[in-house]
């Protein structure tokens, strides 16, 4: 320090000044620090950097919305978690800790046990429940109104006892209610049947008496905002489930409901535009889809469907341990295909339960399936002559009617070839070869189901109905069919595919009747969303 000192000194004796006191410390980080030129010093940019040049900030692409508060995000995450009360739990969560509570608390949304984004845990002393959705069923088949709790749990013939723990106000102690009912949305003979796998169940706890909600300060009749599932009753839940009871002002007539689409590398989505079109033609309200993974083309055409209204798209992942990365759950489906069918009944009823008090009818139908009359124009004039058929041959009302399915063929190996003025990418009005032969009665239908009186549904036919056992109406091929766009026969009729259904062929023209209103509205759609080549004019991949 000594000698840097002396060096200073020795600097002003030089330049005939006389030195000052200075702050050594202050001398040491002047020494080490890198000298300007004078033309940097001057200028302001320091050695071995580029000049910057100065940008509004205003003028960057970037997004410049005010950041929003709680308040302002809860659409936004309600939306993203249907089967949960936020809204109300952000609204009412200042009053929920009281002095007066002999019961649990409402659970916060922190405290709910999450399981792959959709579904809520509850671990028993007997297995553990996944949760999907809960739903206020109030039919006039129904005995006593109900909240249905739809859910996966990992036993067969669950007998733990468990609780419903009904919310009417956030504030108050929930009403407990026992469940009463664990019902099987599977077929032990189909498979899969043995404990630690993931079963399809449908819960029931039963409403209170008006005279007990009237005790507890509650309106009779009044419906629960929420429930959760607990073992004991009283202790604190690790779910809470919001209760559907959508009582629209005006009740449709159809509705379509879609399982969990699954086509990350396939692109349909021009083929779901016709698809789509062609519905509306027939008569359907609106279409319920469920998305595990699809093309962005995909996307793009539900996006513009949804903000119609015409099209609800719900996104679903699949419950517990299973896969849930894109392609990998693909894979596991493809090759777990009882897995498959079990999970694919939870939308399938959520569907059902979201529209009880909405729609006269459902159909359960794939996007390469369309129910078609032939003698009629739509659905609406379809079911008005089957349903009096059906009264005819025994008098009372089914809980569906029935179409029997037919193959129209993709392939154009098939006797196919471009029929002349329809647009090469109406896949359905192109291909109007199909099979003679029809699939067995019984198999591969579809149906409109009564839903005042479906208490579950699998794919093709319901599972078990209200009041009793399930009938269904099979409509003769005559009036309707279920027309199928496949390049093969399902897998348990590919020993007999070429014999019986590809080898016989016919041409079917009856989809044709649409056709002129049809294209216009499927061309709309495409130029809209950007897929046509204006230069070619032809259909793009339209990314």
């Amino acid at each position: 320090m000594a000698k840097v000192k002396s060096v200073v000194v020795g600097f002003w004796q030089r330049v005939g000044k006389e030195p000052v006191p200075i702050n050594s410390r202050l001398l040491l980080q002047k020494v080490t620090e890198t000298p300007l030129t004078s033309t940097a010093a001057s200028s302001g940019v320091a050695v071995g950097t580029q000049p910057i040049t100065s940008t509004d900030p205003a003028a960057l692409k970037i997004d410049k919305q005010k950041i929003p508060d709680d308040d302002e995000m809860a659409p936004f995450i309600q939306q993203r978690v249907p089967n949960v009360p936020f809204e109300f739990w952000l609204r009412e969560k200042a009053k929920i800790y009281g002095k007066n509570h002999t019961c649990a608390f409402y659970p916060s949304v922190f405290d709910i046990k999450f399981n792959n984004n959709y579904w809520q845990m509850f671990r028993s002393t007997n297995g553990t429940f996944y949760l999907y959705g809960a739903y206020h069923d109030n039919r006039a088949a129904v005995k006593t109104p109900t909240i249905r709790i739809l859910g996966m749990i990992d036993r067969i013939e669950p007998t733990v006892k468990t609780h419903c723990l009904l919310w009417y106000d956030a504030a108050k102690d929930p009403v407990v209610m026992p469940v009463v009912e664990y019902k099987y949305v599977w077929n032990q003979k189909w498979g899969n049947y043995k404990q630690g796998l993931l079963q399809p169940y449908l819960m029931a706890c039963h409403l209170p008496q008006p005279a007990v909600l009237a005790a507890k300060g509650f309106r009779p009749g009044q419906v629960p905002i929420s429930v959760s599932m607990t073992e004991k009753g009283c202790e604190p839940p690790t779910n809470n489930l919001r209760v559907n009871n959508n009582v629209p002002a005006q009740k449709g007539r159809f509705a379509v409901c879609v399982k969990g689409l699954d086509f990350l590398r396939e692109d349909l989505s021009v083929r779901l535009v016709e698809w789509i079109e062609l519905l509306g033609l027939l008569g359907a309200d609106k279409i319920f889809l469920y998305e595990l993974e699809v093309h962005p083309n995909i996307s793009k055409v539900l996006k513009y469907y949804q903000e119609t209204g015409r099209v609800e798209l719900t996104p679903i992942t699949l419950p517990g341990e299973q896969p849930n990365t894109p392609g990998l759950r693909h894979m596991y489906l493809k090759s777990k295909i009882t897995s498959k069918r079990q999970n694919e009944v939870i939308p399938y009823n959520d569907c059902l339960y979201r529209n009880l008090h909405s729609y006269d009818y459902i159909a359960l139908m794939d996007t390469d399936e369309v129910i078609l009359p032939k003698n009629v124009q739509t659905w609406g004039e379809l079911i008005d002559v089957v349903v009096p058929k059906s009264l005819a041959v025994a008098n009372y009302t089914r809980a569906s009617y029935n179409f029997r399915n037919v193959y129209f063929w993709d392939d154009a190996e098939h006797s196919h070839r471009w029929e002349a003025n329809i647009p090469r990418h109406m896949h359905m009005l192109q291909h109007v070869y199909r099979s003679y032969n029809y699939t067995k009665p019984n198999q591969y239908v579809k149906c409109f189901h009564n839903v005042q009186k479906i208490l579950t549904l699998h794919n093709h036919f319901p599972l078990a109905c209200l009041g009793g056992g399930c009938t269904s109406y099979p409509v003769e091929p005559e009036t309707a069919h279920l027309q199928h766009y496949r390049a093969d026969c399902v897998s348990t009729l590919k020993k007999s595919c070429d014999s019986e259904y590809k080898q016989h062929l016919v041409k079917d023209t009856i989809i044709w009747r649409y056709k002129e209103d049809l294209i216009p509205r499927v061309t709309q759609v495409l130029k809209s969303l950007g897929f046509f080549d204006d230069s070619l004019g032809q259909v793009t991949n339209g990314l």
